[in-house]
């Protein structure tokens, strides 16, 4: 938690860009795993109540009144029972004042007052994901679940967006820090890949660091050798010498988040095949530290990317024909099905619950949802100073897309399917860092950088 100051200011400025009405920001309740009792842990907060609210408890939702320039926690005290089980948790009133809340009252009087002293004022709230919440929102606002994506205030949506998406200093610092336990993860990865090993062992042992030295990961951890899957979990099947192992994985910690992919050679050196590839997304992955910088669209940065990779393709005789052409075809997306990166923060994919064209674009920049490839292009506004977004470029060999544009003759003027058949075990590789957007450029976040550059991701996983 930060200090109270932050989030009386964030509320403030949150009240100043919405302007009118009531804003309701409902915390998360917990989360049962196969029965009521046995609950998903550890509990993970809505990350907007957090941002403007600071607490962590479970059943408590944050109301700023804006016209009359209130601010109310509201929730029920812990009774007896629950401080046996669970440990002793300040009350509602004293969680408010950490964070400068003056109001509080049980969530009772929160359905009295939404019906009755606040019903002529118009409601802000944020589009639900849970479904607890959706019956929530039912209850006290009349609006059926399957109304309330639409009904979620756009005003408070562009908002919160606003004020998220630039990171204050103390977010990145988190952030860096975050960054810090990846390196931690990633790099314990790549010292036990060894013909042998499980996928579902290095993935554990990757996990179990988050859960160490962190809140736990960010999201699931991908760790497979079919890199060509794009949300690979690990499985019970050994490493094969000869094959990649691509890890995709993150923590959070203090509420932000890492997230880093490596792709690694299972017998500790890649092959001049895997070389001839890797070298490009490797490639792909450095220029991102020269283009990207504040003003420039990130789609402009990802279709950069897009030709390097092509230019590149063409040389090892893979792809043909003239670059512009093919990529604006989307002939690339035979190698890269998704965008080359996305908005991080709190959430490890920054606020994409709010809907990914109010957070990755804007009424400048629009995605493209009718081409494939490029409408898994989650990021696409210009960038600004203190934004942190992903830089993912990969290449991917996934036999079922080849067969089917093969079989259609999709961009078959710009692909060579007959080079593309001997690829078809080949795999998957992409590289990943967190890269925060300063004044006049860019720069990977984390202390440390964990190992990439072939020569060096080799020394490291032979301990050399």
């Amino acid at each position: 938690m930060f200090n109270k100051d932050t989030y009386t200011r964030r509320r403030a400025e949150l009240k100043q860009l919405v302007g009118n009405g009531i804003i309701v920001l409902f915390g998360n309740n917990e989360s049962p795993a196969n029965y009521p009792a046995n609950s998903y842990a550890p509990f993970r907060q809505d990350s907007s109540f957090i941002y403007y609210f600071g607490q962590h408890r479970d059943g408590l939702v944050g109301v700023i009144d804006v016209d009359n320039d209130e601010e109310w926690l509201f929730g029920d005290d812990i009774d007896i029972e629950d401080i046996v089980w669970m440990g002793f948790v300040p009350s509602v009133a004293d969680l408010a004042a950490e964070v400068g809340v003056k109001k509080t009252a049980p969530m009772k009087e929160l359905t009295n007052r939404l019906k009755g002293t606040w019903a002529a004022a118009e409601k802000h709230f944020l589009p639900p994901y849970r479904h607890d919440t959706k019956i929530q929102i039912m209850d006290l606002l009349g609006i059926h679940p399957s109304a309330q994506k639409e009904a979620a205030s756009l005003k408070l949506i562009k908002a919160v967006v606003k004020m998220r998406s630039t990171k204050e200093p103390q977010e990145i610092d988190a952030i860096e820090r975050a960054c810090d336990v990846g390196y931690a993860m990633h790099t314990t990865a790549q010292l036990l890949i060894k013909p042998g090993v499980t996928e579902r062992f290095i993935g554990g042992q990757v996990d179990g660091i988050a859960r160490s030295l962190a809140q736990g990961v960010s999201f699931a951890t991908i760790f497979s050798q079919h890199g060509e899957i794009m949300h690979g979990s690990p499985s019970g099947a050994q490493l094969e010498a000869g094959r990649l192992a691509l890890c995709d994985a993150g923590c959070e910690l203090d509420d932000y988040c890492s997230d880093n992919t490596r792709t690694m050679p299972v017998s500790g050196k890649f092959t001049q095949k895997q070389l001839e590839i890797y070298s490009i997304v490797e490639a792909c992955h450095d220029y991102v530290l020269e283009v990207a910088k504040p003003g420039v669209k990130y789609q402009d940065v990802h279709f950069a990317v897009c030709r390097l990779m092509t230019d590149r393709l063409k040389e090892l005789g893979l792809m043909k024909g003239d670059t512009e052409e093919a990529v604006r075809a989307g002939a690339h997306a035979m190698f890269l099905p998704h965008g080359l990166g996305h908005m991080m923060g709190m959430d490890v994919h920054d606020m994409e619950g709010l809907g990914q064209i109010y957070v990755g674009f804007d009424e400048e920049t629009r995605p493209n949802l009718e081409q494939f490839g490029t409408n898994c292009l989650r990021m696409g506004r210009r960038l600004e100073e203190g934004f942190v977004v992903t830089d993912e470029p990969g290449i991917y060999f996934i036999p079922h897309l080849i067969d089917l544009w093969k079989s259609e003759g999709h961009c078959k003027e710009f692909l060579n399917f007959d080079k593309l058949e001997t690829y078809k075990d080949f795999g998957g590789i992409r590289i990943e860092d967190d890269i925060l957007i300063t004044k006049d450029g860019c720069r990977f976040l984390g202390s440390k950088r964990i190992p990439y550059h072939p020569k060096e991701l080799e020394s490291f996983m032979n301990n050399n």
